[in-house]
């Protein structure tokens, strides 16, 4: 007899596959006339089906355990970010890293470290109960830009028509490198923390020089350098190899928009086998596979994978908004009051990254006025990468211990990661989300109130009279400035007008012009 077998799997692909699909029926509506951004809706369906429905259940998936349900969320956004920034280093123009080099080293290492310590300064004044060390640790989670987000902003519709190629291509590449670069700012301080913080209790070393040590040799040597050696190696082997293939025709039409997809894959679980930064590894690999242009060209006009990639997208925003803890943010045990919340997130949108982008702006040459550095400046979203760099540090802080448990400090630091990275992330979603519905709103009812002044006597009228008083000022100031010798008197030219059928006495007088 049949029966209804409601397990987690039925419901989980029913609830992921039903919105893909009703959301595929109004996508291009929903991107090109609402200027939607896909993250924004994602979380919102998560929060739905989770939170409210009840229809997602992260925490049965996870076992109930939340050491389980972190390692799932970090694994997602391992899968998320390797395919988003091997995608992204194909999107760059050829040999983009070299030859805009300057303005990319100004974003990623002033820019970075601008970014890092005013976050982590406005942190240590709002959250309560807080050393300026665990600050740091918190803001270098959310230091890097998203480029899941960021890929939101810079392509479609509203980018084509208002974003410049040239800052399009920057945001991207920055976007990319940062979310790899953003180890050394979170180990500085989780190793401080460790050997120093709490003298050190459960280590067998301690001391600033031990940590230090450890940042350098650990961190730089073999996280960072290793991965950029790992990524260029890749790179160029996949790109060898598959020309190789394709001049020999051994590779199908069906694989070759599937290479840059695998390549992702494979280079974030090797990077995972020996320990080192796959995010990084991932983004230089996807840029020296497209090194000369050649796989882009060919793949211009495929959709394969910006299609895998949406999916997976729309997949990981819907998990975010499953697996936020939306009832922590208010309810906290008076940890951080939500007021302190709200400010803080508001503040580390609008501060974290413009002053660092306004003292650079002359230096940065897509910017090329007041607009593209504010645009610049304002549009760092926060999301995916600030995700992975929160569970790398709650896997970090997991292992320190005393006599088997989680030492005093680092339980503290937990909890804070945990609140405010995530409260922050939601706010970038949804911030950067509407920022452009608003804008284009905001355009749009300016311009019917024009059309409603011009239609309306009423309103014509004092338009026209505001209008008549300014210049009459403007007439007065320059005569006043004539007689106090300020500047010059202007020449007055007579302009001949010809008479026309109808023309009064008063039209038929001459007509002057000043210069």
């Amino acid at each position: 007899m049949p029966t209804i077998v409601l397990s987690n799997f039925n419901v989980f692909c029913a609830v992921i596959g039903g919105f893909v699909t009703l959301y595929g029926l109004v996508s291009h509506f929903v991107k090109e006339r609402l200027y939607m951004s896909e993250p924004l809706i994602a979380v919102l369906a998560g929060v739905l089906f989770s939170h409210g429905t009840k229809w997602l259940r992260p925490d049965e998936y996870a076992l109930l355990d939340p050491v389980n349900l972190e390692t799932v969320t970090l694994t997602f956004t391992r899968v998320a970010l390797g395919v988003q920034l091997v995608l992204a280093g194909l999107q760059i123009p050829a040999k983009y890293c070299k030859t805009e080099w300057k303005s990319l080293a100004l974003l990623l290492g002033p820019g970075m470290a601008g970014m890092w310590v005013t976050s982590s300064l406005l942190m240590w004044g709002l959250i309560p109960n807080i050393s300026y060390l665990h600050a740091l640790a918190v803001a270098a989670c959310i230091t890097p830009t998203d480029p899941v987000l960021s890929n939101s902003i810079v392509k479609g519709k509203f980018a084509d028509q208002n974003i410049p190629v040239d800052m399009q291509n920057l945001i991207i590449a920055e976007s990319g490198a940062n979310d790899g670069l953003g180890y050394p700012f979170l180990f500085f301080a989780l190793y401080i923390i460790k050997y120093v913080g709490h003298n050190g209790d459960g280590q067998p070393q301690t001391g600033l020089g031990h940590a230090m040590v450890y940042w350098f040799g650990e961190t730089w040597g073999y996280v960072i350098i290793l991965s950029v050696i790992y990524g260029i190696v890749v790179g160029y082997l996949a790109r060898v190899g598959l020309r190789f293939a394709k001049q020999r025709n051994w590779i199908d039409h069906e694989n070759f928009p599937f290479f840059p997809i695998a390549l992702a894959l494979f280079t974030v679980g090797t990077c995972g086998l020996i320990g080192t930064d796959d995010l990084l590894a991932c983004f230089v690999a996807g840029n020296v596979f497209n090194w000369d242009d050649w796989y882009r060209t060919k793949t211009e006009h495929d959709t394969f994978a910006p299609t895998l990639d949406m999916a997976l997208n729309l997949a990981i925003f819907m998990w975010f908004g499953a697996v936020c803890p939306w009832s922590a943010f208010v309810h906290n045990h008076g940890r951080i009051p939500f007021y302190r919340l709200l400010v803080l997130g508001l503040l580390i949108l609008i501060l974290r990254r413009l002053p660092a982008v306004w003292l650079m702006a002359r230096k940065i040459r897509q910017c090329h006025n007041l607009t593209h550095t504010l645009f610049m400046g304002y549009f760092g979203p926060i999301g995916v990468g600030a995700a992975f760099y929160l569970h790398v540090a709650l896997e970090f802080l997991h292992l320190i211990t005393v006599d088997g448990h989680v030492r005093e400090d680092a339980e503290a630091l937990r909890e804070v990661l945990h609140l405010v990275v995530w409260f922050i992330i939601m706010c970038s979603i949804v911030i950067h989300g509407l920022s452009i519905p608003a804008g284009k709103l905001g355009f749009k009812v300016e311009r019917k109130v024009a059309v409603m002044m011009d239609k309306n006597p009423v309103l014509q009228g004092e338009h026209h009279r505001a209008k008549s008083e300014g210049r009459r000022k403007s007439l007065r100031a320059s005569m006043l400035d004539v007689e106090s010798g300020l500047q010059p008197p202007k020449r007055v030219h007579r302009l001949p007008s010809l008479p026309s059928a109808g023309d009064s006495e008063l039209s038929l007088l001459p007509k002057y012009v000043v210069n």
